[in-house]
């Protein structure tokens, strides 16, 4: 059940008094903001209405009145009133001048995640986007008071204009007990994003309005080490997400390939597509359609590949009444059951290394071997994330092919799923050759900072595997940042300077 408290009457006692007793005569519940602009009458919002205010317009006089009562304007024109969330921004002429005002309430609203709390749970990364107005922040304080106070989660809130947190040095009590961190300038918040998970090991951070490409990288590097991100992002759907260039590696990024002949006359497209060029930080993602409705992507991956075939993305609609699955025009997948298999077998790798498919044949001595072709395979071994591609599809149909999935790209996962295959026991204690010379790259690189001093850059990794790189760069307390876009993504290791 919702509950707000918004502390109204101190951002009302910073307006001029003839303003106020006429704002006094309005309802309070529902207003959003109060706009004051010079030489015009004074404006008071509501989410479906605007009422103007007395027949007195604005004076320079009125606009000082308001900037000596709050506090300093920063570099982004924002200012507030210490203790509360209310926020003031500023409009000014070219001398710098301030010629209008918009005062935004800020509230207090328990209950508002309701919808979305077992998503928070989950633990994985989720991104917020909506228009303005409908809730965004409001929402992200409550996820960090949630996460902090309910359930003892280490939370950081990177705070650009004390929007979420409020004016002032200590925190409004809305976040609860997570912790704040301040950002000096707006330039610099995807440096505190960094700077959050290197000094303060948080096991989530909250974040607000990611709108540049280097919060975008900040954001990728902060969920690679394995940090929950709760975030919102400029733009009111998925689909406007990826059509930003800027934005777009927030949910995987887009890349044009240029297919073979007999790749684009399967898919039925032209030689040059779009497809998603990495995994998602964000694992999930929410479109606000307003203050109690809402429509959850659970999967973005899956959404995103949608969107670049040019399909609905799907999602699940969700309002207090229940939730709906929008439904999608989708041919159902048949993955078929394991069967007996004679003579040497020919596998096509769909998403799939193909190097990594014959290391493991020649490592075991399987009757296999890879084909460049599906019209001459006997199976066809895939991702599971792109199990529902259009192109696997249609090859599916076309050859009658069985489809056999592995959830991740790397030789212990196909190895697994060859020896079911061939009804072979699997050896115990093997390691993911892949991972472990990963892993003893990362040591010999930490080594060599250690010792000589210096910055030292891996070799490009799948983000699986620089993921267990990070884990052995924590161990030794050294930052490392990963640098570059896939598939050529890869760690630098740097040494403690401020130790030396």
């Amino acid at each position: 059940m919702l509950a707000a408290n918004d502390d109204l009457q101190l951002l009302l006692n910073t307006l001029p008094g003839l303003l106020q007793e006429k704002l006094a005569e309005l309802p309070h519940d529902g207003l959003l903001e109060i706009v004051m602009d010079l030489g015009r009458l004074p404006q008071a919002r509501y989410a479906d209405r605007t009422v103007i205010v007395g027949q007195t317009p604005i004076t320079r006089a009125d606009l000082s009145y308001v900037v000596n009562l709050v506090g300093e304007f920063g570099a982004d024109n924002r200012a507030g009133i210490e203790g509360t969330l209310h926020r003031i921004s500023a409009i000014r002429n070219r001398k710098g001048e301030i010629i209008g005002l918009t005062l935004r309430v800020g509230r207090t609203v328990t209950g508002t995640i309701d919808l979305i709390r077992d998503l928070i749970e989950s633990g994985r990364s989720l991104l917020l986007l909506g228009r303005p107005g409908v809730g965004k922040t409001t929402k992200l304080r409550e996820v960090a008071r949630v996460l902090a106070d309910e359930f003892g989660k280490r939370v950081i809130v990177i705070d650009t204009s004390n929007e979420i947190g409020g004016d002032g040095d200590i925190p409004h009590p809305a976040i609860g007990s997570a912790r704040r961190m301040q950002v000096p300038h707006p330039d610099r918040q995807h440096a505190v994003m960094i700077e959050a998970v290197e000094n303060h090991m948080p096991e989530v951070i909250v974040i607000d309005e990611i709108g540049t490409e280097a919060e975008a990288l900040a954001a990728r590097t902060i969920a690679e080490r394995g940090v929950q991100l709760i975030g919102t992002a400029h733009g009111n759907t998925l689909t406007n997400l990826v059509q930003n260039p800027t934005l777009a590696d927030l949910v995987g990024g887009v890349q044009t390939v240029t297919l073979g002949d007999e790749e684009a006359r399967l898919r039925g497209t032209q030689k040059t597509v779009s497809e998603r060029k990495a995994p998602p930080t964000f694992e999930q993602v929410v479109e606000l359609v307003g203050h109690d409705e809402l429509i959850v992507h659970l999967d973005t991956a899956a959404a995103v590949d949608a969107i670049l075939r040019g399909e609905d993305p799907g999602g699940v609609r969700r309002t207090p009444h229940g939730e709906t699955p929008i439904k999608v025009d989708v041919q159902e997948r048949v993955n078929l059951p394991p069967e007996t298999l004679r003579g040497e077998v020919r596998i096509y790798p769909y998403a799939i290394n193909r190097d990594l498919v014959e290391r493991v044949i020649r490592s075991f001595r399987f009757d296999a071997r890879t084909v460049a072709n599906p019209e001459r395979a006997d199976m066809v071994l895939a991702l599971r994330s792109r199990s529902d591609d259009a192109r696997l599809r249609r090859i599916l149909n076309a050859y009658g092919l069985p489809l056999h999935c592995v959830k991740k790209n790397t030789t212990a996962q196909i190895r697994r799923l060859l020896h079911h295959l061939f009804s072979q026991p699997e050896p115990e204690g093997i390691l993911d050759s892949e991972a472990e010379e990963a892993v003893s790259e990362a040591e010999a690189a930490v080594r060599k900072v250690l010792e000589e001093s210096v910055a030292v850059e891996l070799a490009p990794q799948p983000r699986e595997i620089r993921k267990l790189q990070h884990h052995v760069v924590n161990r030794y307390h050294l930052m490392a940042e990963s640098v570059g876009s896939e598939p050529f993504r890869r760690l630098v290791i740097y040494p403690d300077w401020e130790s030396q």
